[in-house]
C-alpha cells in the first residue's frame, strides 16, 4: 500500500496560481502506482480533478480543469505535483491526494483509490 500526504495550498486571488504537492511514501517499488487528486467543496461530491500513473507517466483530468491545471511526476522523489494556474472562485475546495496500486484504472472515481492524505484547502477569492 502506498502513504500519501499533501502540502500547498491556501488562499489565492481569481486568475492566480498554486502547487500542490504529494508526497508517496510505502509501496512505492517500480513506481507501479497512480497518485491523483481529488477536490469536495461544501455541499457538493468530492470529484476527480487529475491524476499520474508514476510509471507510465499516463496523465488524467477531469474537463473544468484541462488547459489550466498540470499534474507532474517525480519518481526519484516519489512526489507529484498539481500545477494550478488561472484559478477560478468554483475551483475553491479541499483537495485531497490518493494513490492506488496498478496504474490509474478506475479514475475518476474516489472508490478506486485506497490511501488519502488529510486534504488541503484552497480557497480562491474573486
Amino acid at each position: 500500500r502506498v502513504q500519501v500526504a499533501e502540502s500547498g495550498g491556501g488562499p489565492v486571488q481569481a486568475g492566480g496560481s498554486l502547487r500542490l504537492s504529494c508526497a508517496a511514501s510505502g509501496y512505492t517499488h517500480g513506481n507501479n502506482y497512480c497518485i491523483a487528486w481529488f477536490r469536495q467543496a461544501p455541499g457538493k461530491e468530492r470529484e476527480g480533478v487529475a491524476a499520474v500513473y508514476m510509471l507510465a507517466g499516463s496523465t488524467y483530468y477531469t474537463d473544468s480543469v484541462k488547459g489550466r491545471f498540470t499534474i507532474s511526476k517525480d519518481n526519484a522523489k516519489n512526489t507529484c505535483n498539481l500545477q494550478m494556474n488561472s484559478l477560478k472562485p468554483e475551483d475553491a475546495a479541499m483537495y485531497y491526494c490518493a494513490a492506488r496500486i496498478n496504474s490509474c484504472w478506475g479514475w475518476p472515481s474516489s472508490t478506486a483509490f485506497d490511501s488519502w492524505g488529510q486534504g488541503t484547502q484552497v480557497t480562491v477569492s474573486s
